[in-house]
C-alpha cells in the first residue's frame, strides 16, 4: 500500500519543447551564424593584406636583378629582399629605435635610376658626398690611395679609355646628358668630387656596366633601400626579365619546364654583404 502511495505522489513529467534539428547537431554551447563566419574572413584577410601592402611600402621589397653589371657578386635572375628602412633618414625618436645606417662606401643599394626613375637599378657605392675618385687603367683611386676591389671581375678583354680612365679620358659616345653635365661640373684636378646630396656607383662587372659614368651621380632620395638576401636564384636571360609585358608567357613557361634544373640551389638563402672601402 505504501509503495502504491509513493507511486501516486509522484508527479509527471512536463513534456518538453522539441530542439530544431540543426540545434540537435550543433556542439554544446554554439550555434552556428553563417554571417559572423563571413565577417570574420573578410576581417582576418583585410588585416593580411594590409599588413602585406604597408610590408612592401614601407619596410621590404621584393627586387629580381635584371643584368649582369653586378656579376660576380649578384647573378642575372637573383631575387632579393631590399631593407627599405636601412637607409630611411633618422627623424625623431624612430632615428633612435630604427636600425638606420649612413650610406657607405661599399654599400650595395637598389635605387631609382636617374634617368628613369621607373626603374631600379642595383650597384656598389664607390664614393660618397666629398670623395675625390678617378680610375687609371682599370684600378680605382679613392681620395687618393688605391683601392683593393676584390668584389670587381673584368670580362673585356680589350681596352676601353674612358671606361678605364675616368674622368680623365674624353667621354666616349655612351655617355648621357646627365653624365656630361656632371663631368662638366664636378671635376677637379683630373677627379671627380662627389657633391653633396649625391653618390657614386658602380657596377662589380666593372667592363660591363652602365653606371655612374655614363649617367651621373645617383641622388639621396633615389636610394630605396639595401638587398639583404637572395632567397631565389634562377637562370633567366635579361630579355626575359626585362619584358615590357611584365612577366613574359615564355618565362613562365620556362620556369614551369626547367625550375628544378635551372635554380640556382646553392644561391638561396645568400646573404648579400657590401665590402668596406677607404
Amino acid at each position: 500500500m505504501s509503495q502504491t502511495n509513493e507511486k501516486m505522489k509522484r508527479k509527471p513529467k512536463k513534456s518538453e519543447p522539441a530542439k530544431p534539428a540543426a540545434q540537435e547537431n550543433a556542439a554544446p554551447g554554439t550555434r552556428p551564424d553563417l554571417a559572423e563566419h563571413v565577417r570574420s574572413f573578410i576581417a582576418e584577410w583585410t588585416v593580411t593584406i594590409l599588413l602585406l601592402v604597408f610590408g612592401t611600402a614601407t619596410l621590404l621589397q621584393a627586387f629580381v636583378v635584371p643584368t649582369s653589371s653586378m656579376e660576380d657578386t649578384v647573378l642575372i635572375g637573383d631575387h632579393m629582399i631590399v631593407d627599405k628602412l636601412a637607409f630611411s633618414p633618422h627623424s625623431g625618436y624612430a632615428g633612435y629605435l630604427l636600425p638606420y645606417t649612413e650610406v657607405k662606401r661599399g654599400d650595395i643599394i637598389v635605387f631609382k635610376y636617374p634617368v628613369n626613375p621607373k626603374e631600379n637599378y642595383v650597384k656598389r657605392v664607390i664614393g660618397v658626398p666629398g670623395d675625390r675618385i678617378h680610375l687609371s687603367n682599370r684600378e680605382l683611386y679613392l681620395n687618393g690611395r688605391k683601392m683593393s676591389e676584390p668584389y670587381v671581375v673584368h670580362k673585356v678583354p680589350y681596352p676601353n679609355e674612358y671606361r678605364d680612365n675616368f674622368p680623365l679620358a674624353p667621354p666616349d659616345g655612351l655617355v648621357m646628358e646627365r653624365g656630361m653635365e656632371m663631368l662638366q661640373t664636378n671635376v677637379q684636378n683630373g677627379e671627380l668630387v662627389v657633391p653633396p646630396g649625391y653618390y657614386y656607383a658602380m657596377g662589380d662587372n666593372r667592363d660591363n656596366s652602365l653606371d655612374s659614368r655614363y649617367w651621373g651621380l645617383v641622388p639621396r632620395e633615389n636610394i630605396v633601400g639595401k638587398p639583404t638576401i637572395i632567397f631565389w636564384s634562377y637562370d633567366a636571360s635579361t630579355e626575359a626579365l626585362t619584358d615590357p609585358n611584365f612577366i613574359s608567357l615564355d618565362h613562365l613557361l620556362d620556369i614551369a619546364t626547367h625550375f628544378f634544373s635551372k635554380t640556382r640551389w646553392k644561391r638561396t638563402f645568400l646573404l648579400v654583404r657590401g665590402y668596406p672601402l677607404g
